[in-house]
C-alpha cells in the first residue's frame, strides 16, 4: 500500500467516523424526546389513576348513602349486551349482529339479557 492509498483510506475512515457521529447525535436528540415524552406520560398517567381512585371512592360512598333497590342489577356483560340491544341491534344467537328492524322486540334478545343464571 503506497502512501497515496493510505492517506485516502485514513480520509475515508474519518468522514465514516463523522458521519457516524453525526448519526449518533441524531439518534441521541430522539432518544431525549423520548424519554421526555415518556416521563410527561408517566406523570399524566398517575395523574389519571389517582383521579380515577377518588371516582371510584365517590362512587362507593354514593352507593352505600342510597339505599338498595329491589332489582338485581345486569352483569357488565349483560349491561353491553342491554346497551346494544336498546341502539337496535340482535343480541340473540339466532340474529346476533343484524339490525332490528323499526326496533321491532325480539323475545330471543329479552331472554339472553334478562333470564336467570
Amino acid at each position: 500500500m503506497d502512501k497515496r492509498e493510505l492517506y485516502d483510506s485514513f480520509l475515508a475512515l474519518e468522514e465514516n467516523t463523522q458521519k457516524m457521529l453525526a448519526r449518533i447525535d441524531v439518534m441521541k436528540q430522539d432518544m431525549t424526546k423520548i424519554l421526555e415524552h415518556n416521563a410527561e406520560l408517566e406523570i399524566e398517567n398517575q395523574h389519571l389513576r389517582e383521579h380515577l381512585q377518588e371516582l371510584e371512592n365517590l362512587q362507593a360512598q354514593a352507593a352505600s348513602s342510597k339505599p338498595q333497590s329491589q332489582e338485581p342489577q345486569l352483569s357488565k356483560s349483560r349491561a353491553n349486551l342491554e346497551k346494544l340491544y336498546e341502539e337496535g341491534f340482535h343480541v340473540c344467537n339466532q340474529f346476533y349482529g343484524s339490525r332490528r328492524e323499526n326496533d321491532e322486540p325480539c323475545v330471543f334478545c329479552v331472554e339472553v339479557i334478562y333470564r336467570e343464571r
